[in-house]
């Protein structure tokens, strides 16, 4: 009975070893899955759908007659410490915050984020490429009452109102002779023509900084909420239905043309106000997402862009610059607007109504790379008639001018990074003739890439915001209260 046990438990010892250190191939394909090298990392636009010739990167370039699956995914996870103009309120006086009450925020927080990226890439056996994109987002929304006497929800009940979400869906056919053309929920010329790098978004893996980071969205907005004037890879550019068209590259140069109907996609015409109720768009109303003559002034529709871009080696660096000018016309609002603002969507005073002008717009952006010792320095200008990101200016208001320039460092598994941005504009739009918005920022820290898939990101983040006669706090038209924000934060990302 004894070499009974032995013999079993050396059998059982040695299976049990042999799966911990070297698992045959046959296990994981019965699992569904499959090892492979990691591929760079998950993204919706990749080398064979983001530019006019398919090129080979990370992301494999399928042959005539077959076809590439992709299921990539990135989880991120941060710890930070956030302090900013909105952290207390005021019980009473004049600056008291709306609804009264004292609070105060805890400044530290533990936050995690995730996104998917189903998508394919197939060639045809005459050489078309084709494929589509999807990218699935976490969106929270907050279970707590706007009651300031109902209770907290529970982390099950926070967790409950996590959604998931389409931020891109998108299809797209080309070839290496005419270039490419996608239809859908995609990324504008801008967007396509810069990936990050003209806008020194590339050194934290992702995470953000300023284009919707986590340490802005992770606290009260009064300090933080500097509106990514920039557009590339903002949801603000990307999120709407629309037709691209990208040329390939001749000498170093590559064209690209964009038009959208509308801010949306069509398909919410259809949509109810709930599972149960009719479409909200059954006859022409505000509620259509293609009005074009209403009450909502702040509408914009008939977006078009039309850009240039350059990249090549000049001597030992390598240089890259793009320019676009876009523009849209923008919703009537003769239609049931009376003196005063009755039925007004976007905001009036007693005595005047607010009116918008078209959007019109340039966005210029270079960059140069040095290879030999890793340093990148970039710089994007974007100017003209719009306030904040991608909203029409008000008659009378300035015009935007935002600049932001960064440094990339790379060295090894490290990736060093500074940027700052000036963001001049408009602002409140009822202060128009009165004051302007000017909003500074400025971020710096790094990333480690532990390992194929991990990395480590450590970033500070600085933030000011000002307007004459507004109250950032409140959030409201009143005595000039300025706004500030500093946040730190630790992140691990992880893409497959």
């Amino acid at each position: 009975m004894r070499k009974l046990l032995l013999a079993s438990a050396a059998i059982l010892g040695g299976t049990t070893g042999a799966f911990a250190q070297a698992t045959p191939p046959s296990f994981f394909q019965s699992q569904g899955m499959m090892a492979m090298p990691w591929a760079g990392g998950p993204a919706p636009n990749n080398n064979n759908n983001s530019v006019g010739v398919a090129d080979k990167g990370p992301v494999a370039t399928p042959t005539p007659g077959t076809v590439v699956i992709r299921f990539n995914g990135r989880v991120e996870t941060e710890i930070s410490a956030n302090f900013t103009s909105g952290d207390k309120s005021i019980p009473t006086g004049s600056g008291a915050i709306t609804g009264g009450g004292s609070f105060k925020l805890n400044p530290v927080g533990v936050s995690s984020y995730m996104r998917l990226y189903p998508g394919m890439d197939g060639m045809a056996t005459n050489g078309l490429r084709y494929g589509a994109t999807i990218e699935l987002r976490e969106n929270f929304a907050n279970p707590n009452s706007a009651s300031a006497n109902t209770a907290a929800s529970s982390p099950s009940g926070y967790s409950s109102s996590e959604t998931v979400f389409v931020r891109r869906a998108f299809v797209y056919m080309g070839s290496d002779k005419i270039g490419i053309v996608r239809i859908g929920q995609t990324d504008g010329v801008i967007g396509l023509f810069d990936n990050g790098s003209y806008s020194a978004q590339t050194w934290e893996a992702g995470i953000g900084n300023f284009n919707g980071g986590m340490m802005q969205a992770e606290t009260a907005q009064a300090g933080v909420g500097v509106p990514f004037a920039w557009l590339a890879q903002a949801g603000a550019e990307y999120s709407n239905s629309k037709i691209v068209y990208l040329t390939p590259s001749f000498y170093g140069f590559d064209f690209g043309l964009q038009y959208a109907p509308t801010m949306g996609n069509s398909y919410s015409n259809s949509t109810g106000a709930s599972a149960f109720n009719t479409s909200l768009c059954n006859a022409a109303s505000a509620t259509c997402v293609n009005t074009s003559t209403g009450n909502d002034p702040t509408r914009w529709l008939n977006q078009v862009a039309a850009g240039v871009r350059y990249q090549g080696p000049i001597g030992p660096v390598n240089f890259g610059a793009f320019a676009v000018y876009e523009t849209a016309g923008k919703e009537s609002t003769t239609n049931g607007i009376t003196a005063g603002g009755a039925g007004y969507v976007g905001g009036a005073t007693a005595t005047n109504l607010l009116r918008y002008d078209n959007l019109s717009f340039v966005e210029a952006a270079m960059k140069i790379e040095v290879p030999s010792i890793g340093l990148t320095w970039s710089f994007d200008y974007i100017g003209g008639a719009l306030n904040g990101q991608l909203a029409m200016r008000p008659t009378g208001g300035v015009a935007e001018n935002a600049f932001l320039t960064g440094l990339v460092y790379k060295n090894g598994p490290w990736v060093f990074g500074l940027e700052a941005g000036l963001v001049n504009s408009q602002g409140q739009a009822n202060l128009a003739k009165i004051s302007q918005r000017r909003e500074f920022e400025v971020a710096f820290g790094g990333t480690y890439n532990v390992a194929p898939g991990l990395a480590l990101v450590g970033e500070f983040m600085h933030t000011e915001r000002h307007q004459g006669n507004y109250d950032f706090v409140q959030g409201a038209v009143g005595a000039t209260r300025d706004a500030k924000g500093n946040g730190v934060m630790f992140g691990t990302v992880v893409t497959w």
